[in-house]
């Protein structure tokens, strides 16, 4: 008889053959049915409450990937392609997650019956190209000479399209052209940081500003701070990276004096410092001075005497933005600044909006920065807004760089549907039935935007092979009206590149969690053969201060 070998530590769990590819399977199934009735329009919203107590209540499927705190290694693929779709195009985080179960479950029949992984990983690799090169060729350009019509209307209708399954889509007039009018103020980059997105509660959503400028929370300040002037027109604005206030003595320095001239001397000399250094900031013209760093009570009453503003404290990408919009750079010392080194604006205010104090600043020459303020009731919804206006960035920032567009509410991924089904069925071998489980499986996003409306799918879904077996691609859902449209003369439209990505990536995800044939799950370190040794080590269960040998030094 052969003894048993032992390789894998005692206590590691390993699993293989089809079960474990099965298993993976129903464990992203668990995924994507806790989002699934997050999609579209009609979709729910999720409350999600973290550790601390903490609430978010989204329906961005991205969020809420990263608030499940998932422990399955394969279910996490889907939290990854979540999390890329979102850092990549913005939007379709949950339309991915969806695609991704959809085309495991299509494929766990074809698993269980023995079809080989690898084959069904060729299949689809080949079924995605295929849907990916008929988006490419049915996508509609809307660029500048595309005579659709007014260019900033057409992308007004992608950021309206990507807010109607938000919380907000009762505004999406408003935020799609706040949203179209900041992504437009950027320069060709087109930098996300560059738009500020500030939150004050109170007021509502129609109270939301956009200010083509630069705003930041008032920071903290000492007396003297009001009696500083609140507006100027035409100010110049210093921007430094330096305290402008006494400094402490370190706290193990020691300075030893015979005398209390001595003493004096020293007083004075650190005063001097810093009256230097307030005096050359007034010298140099400039009327604003912001710094990253604290400025002290005497430097805030020098400013108000000589009828300047100050700040100090500002948060280092306020500081960043005001420096992009206004020009001059951010000084670490005060004998530089000279008009180059200088900002300027048209005008500078301290405004009230909502409880908060606002600093404006307006007419700003590089204009390539802006800030939106959201008003609203609650600190939830408040932060669901601003994932809206994320998202709605996103897809016209994408809308710009990629000028295509094509039809969303379902409409081509029925016609990419229709297209593989036919393809399938001009070739032989089990390749046919894979790609027709692809077909079928693409179907999962008219259908559950009808689940979640209410509709009845089956009934939606036959009129709309009806309709794409007579060629007219763009028919897909209309949720308002419980029935079907040419959407794209609805104007519902998606960029391209959002419909490309999430089916590679989907795609991607799939082939990854079939090509698993085996997990092992290690022990937890120290935990399979440390035989019971208390925490401590050596030192026979003494506080962990002990470095585990000896009895350790005392504390």
């Amino acid at each position: 008889m052969q003894p048993q070998i032992l390789v894998l530590k005692e206590g590691t769990e390993n699993a293989q053959g089809r079960q474990q590819v099965i298993s993976n399977i129903n464990a992203c199934q668990a995924i994507v049915d806790a989002i699934r009735t997050t999609l579209g329009p009609r979709g729910m919203d999720k409350l999600l409450v973290d550790g601390k107590g903490k609430a978010t209540i989204s329906n961005d499927g991205a969020t809420i990937m990263k608030l499940l705190d998932i422990v399955h290694p394969a279910a996490k693929t889907l939290v990854d392609i979540a999390k890329s779709q979102d850092a990549e195009v913005g939007d379709g985080t949950t339309s991915v997650v969806m695609l991704a179960g959809e085309f495991l479950k299509q494929c766990k029949p074809f698993v269980e019956e023995g079809v080989h992984p690898r084959l069904i990983i060729k299949s689809f690799r080949k079924a995605t190209q295929l849907a990916v090169d008929k988006i490419k060729e049915l996508s509609v350009k809307i660029g500048e000479g595309s005579g659709l019509g007014d260019h900033r209307g057409l992308l007004m209708k992608c950021a309206a399209t990507s807010m109607s399954s938000k919380l907000i889509h009762a505004h999406k007039d408003k935020f799609s052209e706040i949203v179209v009018d900041a992504v437009q103020m950027l320069d060709e980059l087109m930098p996300l940081n560059m738009i500020g997105i500030k939150k004050v509660q109170g007021g509502s959503l129609e109270e939301t500003l956009l200010i083509a400028g630069v705003a930041f929370k008032k920071t903290f300040s000492y007396a003297g701070f009001e009696m500083q002037p609140k507006s100027y027109q035409k100010p110049k604005i210093a921007m430094l990276n330096i305290e402008l206030e006494l400094k402490a003595e370190k706290d193990n320095a020691e300075v030893r004096v015979d005398n209390v001239e001595e003493y004096q001397k020293i007083v004075d000399a650190e005063w001097d410092i810093l009256y230097q250094k307030l005096d050359r900031i007034h010298q140099s013209g400039a009327k604003v001075v912001l710094s990253k760093l604290p400025i002290g009570d005497v430097a805030t009453q020098y400013f108000a005497d000589r009828d300047m503003f100050c700040a100090g404290r500002v948060v280092e990408e306020d500081l960043n933005r005001t420096m992009k919009a206004c020009g001059g750079s951010i000084q670490t010392t005060v004998y530089d600044l000279n008009d180059q080194t200088l900002g300027s604006c048209e005008s500078f205010e301290e405004k009230q909006i909502g409880g908060e104090r606002f600093n404006l600043f307006t007419g700003v020459p590089k204009s390539q920065s802006c800030t939106i303020i959201l008003r609203g009731g609650a600190e939830q919804f408040m932060e669901e807004t601003e994932r809206s206006l994320h998202d709605a960035i996103m897809i016209v920032r994408r809308a710009i760089k990629n000028d295509a567009v094509v039809a969303g509410g379902g409409a081509i991924e029925m016609e990419l549907s229709k297209y593989l089904r036919d393809y399938a069925r001009s070739i032989a071998g089990k390749e046919q039935l894979i790609i027709s489980a692809m077909a079928k499986a693409l179907e999962i996003i008219p259908r559950q935007l009808c689940d979640n409306a209410g509709f009845d799918a089956t009934n939606i879904l036959n009129k709309l092979r009806q309709k794409h077996a007579q060629a007219n691609c763009w028919y897909g859902v209309d949720v308002l009206n419980e029935d079907i449209a040419d959407n794209f003369e609805q104007c519902v439209w998606e960029p391209a590149i959002v419909k490309i990505n999430a089916i590679t990536a989907a795609s991607e995800a799939t082939c990854l969690i079939l090509s698993v044939d085996e997990t092992v799950k290690n022990p937890r370190s120290g935990g399979g053969d440390a035989g019971g040794m208390p925490m401590g080590g050596m030192g026979g269960g003494m506080p962990m201060g002990g470095m585990g040998r000896g009895m350790g030094r005392p504390m």
